[in-house]
């Protein structure tokens, strides 16, 4: 749901504002009506570019402490935890030195912390670079062997010039060994590399390519090797005396600068009224902290009103839901948060998406696999990320039960073993999934259809949401009257009568009241119009909903494939080492259907939930999401 939010100004004398902002910033509610843009803002625009610098920085330290960490642990040594674990506000700070955290750079010694680590990484990257050159030239040169330059600087002050040449082996000819005296260095991969010694100045003409030369012999590139990896080490490990040093310090910096960011965007947001004596703010509080809030600033002498919410107001949007339907805001965030006049999609779409993503993937095992691996990395992962896997967790548990009751289990078809003939009948076949998923599809576009009528019923009245209610009617009516019977569902005659009537009456109320106040012949016209688009939109509709059979289907029948290839394959083998074979097999198979499922199971939910649900519940979105003004 979205909770409720209350709109309020304060006018404070200006030589208390600063105090009453400090205050207002310890409560930690308050979301700062945003009336006025910051993207031409100096000042502000500067600590984002700051923040912006700093966290880039820290992700490269956390991930220097993690690849650290586990190499610590692959080397078998102790060492105290590097790992960050999650602040207030939602990023990290380093349990391992904690007590650094209260440590606070000055902005002059976090400027020179920063350029300190910049010119590190970026003498790692030309060590990186300077690496990469003397490879290639090594590699070159052990084709040529170890010789030294000095040789053929004697060579050229003695009159004779050494050429190096490369060709296909085939085209290599002798006569070059007496015509510009040629000497076969080596041959490697169908290649053969040459060298002429002539004296300066002849003219050479083989068919061959002149290969560009390192300047530096082989033992002088192998020392330059030595010396950048060993530079490479000690840079290395001076990154990594910072991070386990300075990286709590760095974070508190960039809380410091998210803090005076938020303080002066504040201030910004600021009226100055009386001769700019009196300071005006407005913010946003969600209904349930307003008491508190309003007790806590009337006892230290602020003025404080509640104010009438306007059409023009921009209202912060906080979801609040229960345990279930909480862990589905993520993808509620990943398309749009909802506007303040619509209902909180989260608990609306939550089960569907679940019972899709199951009948996609589709399989019992797979189902199985995923409750499995979702326990084992709940107790691993970060605290932020243990929701995500709690849905996966509920992912798993939907798919074990559409999988089984669909008969896939690991590619097998349980339907056909021998210990289940008894219930055999209560399996859903594939013929059966395929009218399960349309119905599902119909049920689906018909709730959206009733929850863009409640929103129109709420937001404008019932006579509005009159034409959109009857057409759910008419819908449904004439659905049972001609697809029950398709399904040998005979109605009683009178029932019959009983539908068409309905469909009559909601169908003359949808074609002739869709806009009430209007003349009937243009609600008349309109109602033509969209009788159009909602027969064609149902049908298109209707059937995108069959991609739950195809995709679901189409993952059990490659399971089934990777287990007759496991069988098939190794047939002929001796059993006692045929397991080794199949089992690679069916892991490989098995892992790789799994891979290309789970993507298609997550990826066309959100299509039937963000196109045909939100289309059909006429959802709008673009909601701010709700940021209050408070401390870090």
């Amino acid at each position: 749901m979205i909770v409720k939010m209350n709109k309020y100004a304060w006018l404070v004398y200006h030589k208390e504002y600063d105090s009453f902002l400090e205050r207002l910033r310890t409560l930690g509610v308050v979301h700062i009506n945003g009336f006025r843009p910051t993207k031409e803002h100096p000042v502000i625009q500067k600590l984002k570019s700051e923040d912006r610098r700093v966290k880039l920085q820290l992700d490269y330290l956390d991930a220097l402490l993690e690849a650290d960490g586990k190499k610590m642990k692959s080397e078998g040594r102790e060492k105290e935890t590097s790992r960050p674990a999650v602040r207030q506000g939602g990023d990290s700070v380093s349990p391992a030195d904690a007590s650094a955290a209260a440590q606070l750079l000055s902005r002059e010694e976090g400027e020179k912390l920063l350029e300190k680590i910049e010119a590190l990484r970026d003498e790692q990257g030309k060590i990186h670079t300077a690496l990469v050159s003397l490879e290639k030239d090594r590699e070159i040169m052990s084709i040529w062997g170890d010789f030294a330059y000095d040789t053929i600087e004697k060579l050229r002050n003695a009159g004779y010039t050494v050429t190096f040449f490369s060709c296909q082996t085939s085209r290599y000819d002798t006569a070059w060994e007496d015509k510009y005296n040629a000497f076969v260095i080596n041959t490697a991969q169908s290649v053969t590399y040459f060298i002429t010694v002539t004296p300066s100045g002849t003219e050479l003409l083989p068919d061959a390519d002149r290969v560009k030369m390192p300047s530096k012999d082989y033992k002088r590139i192998c020392r330059e090797i030595d010396e950048e990896n060993k530079r490479k080490e000690q840079v290395g490990a001076e990154l990594s005396a910072i991070a386990r040093r300075n990286r709590n310090a760095l974070e508190a910096l960039r809380t410091d600068i998210e803090n005076e960011s938020a303080w002066r965007y504040a201030w910004v947001q600021t009226k100055r009224e009386a001769g700019e004596k009196v300071m005006l703010l407005e913010g946003w509080i969600p209904d349930d902290k307003t008491a508190g809030m309003e007790k806590a600033l009337a006892d230290e002498g602020y003025y404080c009103r509640k104010m009438e919410i306007t059409d023009e107001d921009v209202i912060p949007i906080k979801l609040r839901n229960n345990k279930f339907t909480k862990l589905f805001e993520p993808i509620t965030n990943l398309y749009s948060l909802p506007n303040y006049k619509e209902f909180d999609p989260t608990p609306l779409f939550a089960p569907f998406f679940m019972l899709f993503f199951g009948l996609c993937l589709g399989d019992g095992g797979y189902g199985l696999l995923l409750i499995i691996a979702s326990i084992l990395l709940k107790r691993k992962v970060k605290e932020n990320m243990k929701p995500i896997v709690t849905l996966l967790l509920c992912f798993g548990i939907m798919t074990l039960v559409v999988g089984t009751v669909s008969g896939s289990f690991f590619g097998f078809s349980i339907v056909d073993a021998p210990y289940f003939s008894s219930v055999k009948d209560y399996f859903i076949t594939s013929d059966h999934l395929m009218i399960l998923s349309l119905v599902i599809g119909f049920f689906h576009v018909i709730y959206a259809k009733f929850i863009a009528a409640m929103k129109i019923k709420i937001q404008r009245g019932l006579r509005y949401s009159l034409s959109a209610f009857a057409w759910i009617f008419v819908i449904l009516s004439l659905a049972c009257i001609f697809v029950l019977p398709m399904v040998h569902v005979a109605l009683p005659e009178p029932v019959e009568y009983v539908l068409y009537g309905v469909a009559i009456l909601c169908g003359a109320v949808a074609l002739f009241y869709n806009t009430p106040g209007k003349n009937i012949f243009l609600n008349f016209g309109s109602g033509l119009w969209a009788t159009y688009n909602t027969v064609s939109g149902l049908v298109g509709d209707v059937l995108s909903y069959i991609r739950l059979y195809a995709i679901g289907l189409t993952g059990a029948l490659l399971g089934g494939v990777f287990n007759s290839m496991a069988i098939d394959m190794t047939a002929s083998m001796n059993p006692f080492v045929r397991w080794l074979p199949m089992l690679l097999i069916l892991l490989v198979g098995h892992a790789l259907n799994i891979g290309l499922s789970l993507i298609s199971s997550l990826v066309h939910p959100l299509r039937l939930i963000y196109v045909e649900y939100y289309k059909n519940s006429e959802f709008e979105g673009g909601g701010l999401d709700y940021k209050p003004f408070r401390k870090l």
